[in-house]
């Protein structure tokens, strides 16, 4: 049978605020569970350093990431510990390679003690995707938790398997809405960018990115899960991730728009029709 022109082939996802969901103040407490966890780890590599001056230089980072986003390039994991390091001991202090696992290892705990919570749509649409035999990928930008971590934390919840592809920003040095990061999933999935959908909750990244790699998008467009109080900070790295630039939201169209995630099975039907 021959194939049809708006036969959906692969499906990739967003993960934060799509697949995972927050809770109010969720994103500051995340934070202070970072900065406590790096400033035991530095005591017992024997430099001491307080979680209140690991917090102010976090702070200072988040212009840094800013103008790197800006771009739609990223900031390793590898350099934001050094970065914070730095920062927060007036360049007295250059984190030896030695110490690296130890700092790492603090510095991605938080997603183990402040989880976020999986959006409770999550099994029952991955399940049907398989079922019609669609590829699932993953396409996320980090922010403060790398890839690798978020990688085995997909694991430990039980739903990495799904996956055919999970793409990370901090992995690849590229952020959406580049059309660059949909390419490389779309090369990956081995899949033409016109027979993908992207299912995601930023306007500018996830349906204008997504779009203008030649996929389609979907909105998924709630106030469930959100951090309201990170998004009402202009400071924090959530409300700045939301930036629209330029662009105005009456400039951005999705293909479709659902109000849950569960929904998306018939945006993807109805887009195939």
């Amino acid at each position: 049978m021959r194939q049809s022109k708006n036969s959906v082939k692969a499906v990739t996802f967003d993960l934060w605020e799509t697949l995972f969901f927050e809770r109010d103040g969720w994103h500051q407490k995340r934070m202070n569970t970072r900065c406590q966890s790096l400033a035991q780890a530095l005591n017992k590599l024997g430099e001491k350093i307080d979680a209140e001056r690991l917090a102010s230089a976090f702070t200072a980072m988040t212009q840094w990431l800013e103008n790197v986003w800006e771009n739609n390039r990223e900031v390793t994991h590898h350099d934001q510990i050094q970065f914070i390091i730095k920062t927060a001991t007036k360049n007295t202090i250059s984190p030896k390679d030695k110490w690296f696992n130890q700092l790492s290892k603090a510095y991605v705990s938080a997603i183990y003690e402040v989880p976020p919570l999986l959006n409770p749509d999550t099994h029952a649409v991955l399940q049907w995707l398989k079922s019609k035999n669609k590829r699932i990928g993953l396409i996320c930008n980090t922010g403060l938790t790398p890839g690798f971590a978020l990688r085995g934390f997909l694991a430990y919840i039980g739903i990495a398997d799904y996956f055919d592809l999970m793409l990370f920003s901090d992995e690849v040095g590229i952020r959406k809405p580049s059309p660059e990061i949909f390419q490389i999933a779309a090369r990956k999935l081995q899949t033409k960018s016109c027979n993908i959908v992207h299912v995601g909750d930023n306007l500018r990244g996830d349906v204008w990115g997504a779009q203008n790699a030649g996929l389609k998008a979907i909105l998924l467009e709630t106030m469930t899960g959100r951090d309201l109080i990170a998004e009402s900070n202009p400071a924090s790295l959530v409300a700045i991730s939301r930036k629209m630039g330029d662009l105005k939201k009456e400039q951005i169209v999705p293909d479709r728009t659902v109000t849950s995630l569960a929904d998306t099975i018939k945006a993807i039907q109805e887009l195939e029709a």
